[in-house]
């Protein structure tokens, strides 16, 4: 490892400086407004909030709608990374669920809500498949649905990881040796995997128990903790003390997630080395994990089935012949275009700012010696933690009636430090797997430090760095919950503007946006895997 230079400092400085203005000091403001009162600071606000009846029953319904999506989530996550990894299903279906799952992360959550309204609601395209409403789709239903599918992307994509991580010879072995069934599954796949899908339904709790864009469409009568946040900060009356108390409350479980997800890491198995074997044949099993998995796809696409088709409609589902007319209507609209352009602008500058900012993070935490570059790390585990809504508050409260308020600025630096640290873990493990050596051969051939990683270190980082950039600019577009408090008329993003449209009944408008940052997310993240695996070609 080289010696500290200069020009690790000039790197390191400014972005401790960057996380201390925006992480730590508007946490710290939130904190301090949450015990401020007309007579000074104490615990009044506390006692409001605990004391209210109705904030309180809206805490319970999150925790129990998001525990029972976590454990949904899991299983269903399971058993389509189980089909992938463990059945002997014809190699295009396996193609056709890994990449359709991943689908609904392309799309922004408020979304999910008006998809789920068009197709369970009294005119929908499943109500009317099956002559008759299935459920009320409106508060706990509906919240389930939603946010299953929007969970279920990140939890599978965690536990596909582990699977190609496991030893599948252990599996044979086992079978050899005269195991049952059950044994052998429990024992060499369940036991296994026990640590992370622990992590996967730690993960789809914290995203339902802290999002806000479905209950904004779809939750109805049925209050949670994020709606609650929502309409006391924005309602009629704002009250920030108390918004202050909520937020700080809705880290409690959050906080006590992460420590648990911490935990469970210790029950994750590490073999030497891993045996990519071909599995028998057992056709029942195959059959039966290929058929659950094609079942959730189709179950997932039928409800955005009607994103993609009420568009194009005269007025669905009254008038059903074929129109050109809304899209014509909507790119005419200067101001639906140029929401779509904001978004562009800040998803563009938030991956670009933020990919610099956590590659640069990763390099000085894995690649220097310097002082206190463990800073780092706290800082992730610091933004993976406080959720958008809790994080936007903060800005809120620390720039509220100063000139950074309303801006571009305000928004792409909470989108960088909201979505910083699964970038930076990218970047981290990546730099970490490199020869130690290289910036001590560059600096004996002459090459200085900042030569060294831009001609060695960032080349044999490519992959990576792309990566990190089609995650930035992916959740940037879709993002509501970081946002909803920092936008304005001039500033206005497309999921915010969503959630205006929402007012007026304009759905197909609603579907419209939906399908252009669909489609953008579409082709950014195919030119990023197209450039990787360029990179890898190389």
């Amino acid at each position: 490892m080289p010696d500290v230079k200069p020009a690790m400092r000039v790197i390191y400085i400014p972005i401790l400086l960057l996380f201390a203005a925006f992480l730590f000091l508007p946490l710290g403001i939130l904190f301090v407004r949450s015990f401020e009162t007309a007579d000074g600071i104490d615990l009044s606000n506390y006692l409001t909030v605990l004391s209210n009846a109705e904030l309180m029953m809206s805490f319970g319904n999150s925790v129990k709608i998001s525990g029972l999506t976590a454990v949904i989530t899991t299983v269903l996550a399971f058993f389509l990374a189980y089909s992938i990894h463990c059945t002997r299903l014809y190699r295009p279906l396996k193609s056709v669920i890994k990449t359709g799952i991943l689908i609904p992360m392309l799309l922004p959550t408020i979304t999910f809500g008006f998809a789920i309204i068009y197709s369970f609601g009294n005119q929908g395209i499943i109500t009317k498949i099956f002559g008759r409403n299935l459920f009320d789709i409106y508060g706990f239903n509906g919240l389930l649905i939603g946010y299953v599918i929007y969970t279920l992307p990140s939890a599978f994509l965690l536990i596909n990881n582990s699977f190609k991580y496991m030893d599948k010879k252990f599996i044979i072995v086992s079978k050899l040796m005269g195991d049952g069934t059950i044994r052998s599954f429990m024992n060499t796949i369940i036991r296994p995997l026990s640590g992370t899908l622990g992590g996967a339904f730690v993960l789809s709790f914290i995203l339902s128990f802290t999002d806000f864009g479905i209950p904004a469409s779809v939750g109805g009568t049925y209050s949670v903790v994020a709606t609650q946040l929502y309409q006391v900060m924005l309602g009629s009356i704002p009250d920030f003390n108390n918004g202050a108390v909520i937020a700080i409350l809705m880290l409690i479980p959050v906080v006590f997630s992460v420590f648990l997800l911490n935990y469970l890491e210790k029950l994750n198995f590490h073999y030497d080395k891993f045996s990519d074997i071909e599995l028998t044949k057992h056709i029942g099993r195959d059959i039966c994990f290929g058929g659950i998995s094609l079942l959730v796809l189709i179950g997932m696409f039928s409800v955005f089935a009607v994103m993609f088709i009420a568009p194009f409609l005269t007025s669905f589902p009254y008038d059903l012949s074929f129109t050109l007319k809304h899209f014509i209507d909507t790119f005419q609209s200067g101001d639906l275009t140029s929401v779509y352009k904001n978004s562009l602008f800040v998803a563009l500058m938030t991956a670009v700012m933020g990919t610099f900012i956590a590659f640069s993070s990763a390099v000085l935490n894995v690649r220097t010696p310097l002082k206190g570059k463990s800073s780092m790390d706290v800082i992730s585990m610091l933004t993976n933690t406080v959720p958008g809504m809790v994080l936007g508050l903060s800005y809120l409260l620390l720039f509220n009636g100063s000139s950074w308020k309303g801006t571009f600025a305000i928004i792409i630096l909470c989108n960088i430090v909201h979505f910083f640290t699964t970038p930076y873990l990218m970047a981290k493990n990546s730099l970490s797997k490199m020869n130690p050596g290289w910036e001590t051969t560059g600096n004996l051939l002459g090459d200085s430090w900042i030569r060294t990683i831009y001609r060695v270190i960032l080349p044999n980082s490519a992959s990576t760095v792309i990566e990190m950039f089609s995650y930035y600019f992916i959740n940037s577009m879709v993002t509501i919950s970081g946002i909803i408090f920092l936008v304005t008329a001039q500033t206005t993003l497309v999921a915010s503007k969503i959630k205006e449209l929402q007012h007026f009944a304009k759905f197909n408008e609603i579907f419209i946006l939906s399908l252009l940052i669909f489609f953008t997310n579409l082709v950014v993240k195919l030119l990023c895997d197209h450039y990787q695996k360029r990179q890898f070609k190389h």
